[in-house]
């Protein structure tokens, strides 16, 4: 049924721009737009838009990682530049997170599974895009253990489904007051460039993008 479901809408997005692969295209420029504006990559709207055009699980992994490159790093600097990035607040997630990007880029995942996290990583995603929590409170400095243990199993997960983290990441470090909103997106967006690099190099094999198959 799904399946169905997914030609029908390729179907009616052909009859309106006259290819799909127009239309992804466009729809991956949008979602890089509105999370580079949070200081997220946009790996989980990547996968959306894939998901939407039946891309293979395989082949979403790889190009979401390879589209969180540029963003991310364009976001990174472009808050390090403005003084938000705080390299106390980065490193201790960074050092559990990288190993475990890459391991979890290997880690065999049955496509049924696979949609299944990134349904949740989605709802994640729309959460954090609609609601941004502002906290009056003073920041509190990362405890290095809690970094290591946070970023490990973010970065686990990272590299399973092909994200950054970054939209995990920043609900985190929000709620439990590591950081300020701008801080936080400062540190997303390099932690969300250094696991995309880690689980691309992960990766077992590369596979094709033929947009012909669109």
């Amino acid at each position: 049924i799904g399946k169905n479901y997914t030609f029908i809408y390729v179907y009616l997005f052909n009859m309106v721009l006259g290819t799909s692969f127009i239309l992804l295209l466009i729809l991956i420029g949008l979602m890089a737009f509105l999370y580079a504006s949070v200081g997220h990559g946009g790996a989980s709207g990547y996968l959306a838009v894939m998901a939407l055009f039946a891309v293979q699980p395989v082949l979403m992994k790889q190009s979401s990682l390879v589209l969180n490159l540029s963003v991310s790093l364009l976001a990174a600097y472009s808050f390090y530049q403005k003084g938000y990035f705080k390299w106390r607040n980065f490193w201790p997630f960074a050092l559990g997170s990288i190993p475990m990007a890459y391991i979890g880029a290997q880690w065999p995942i049955a496509d049924s599974l696979y949609k299944k996290i990134l349904a949740v990583c989605l709802i994640l995603s729309i959460i954090r895009l609609l609601f941004q929590t502002k906290s009056t409170k003073e920041t509190v400095a990362v405890p290095i253990w809690a970094g290591v243990l946070v970023g490990a199993g973010i970065g686990l997960l990272s590299g399973m489904i092909g994200i950054g983290g970054g939209i995990i990441l920043s609900p985190v470090v929000l709620l439990l007051n590591w950081a300020n909103m701008k801080e936080t997106a400062a540190v997303s967006a390099l932690f969300i460039l250094v696991n995309s690099i880690s689980g691309l190099f992960g990766l077992k094999k590369w596979v094709p993008f033929d947009h012909n198959e669109l």
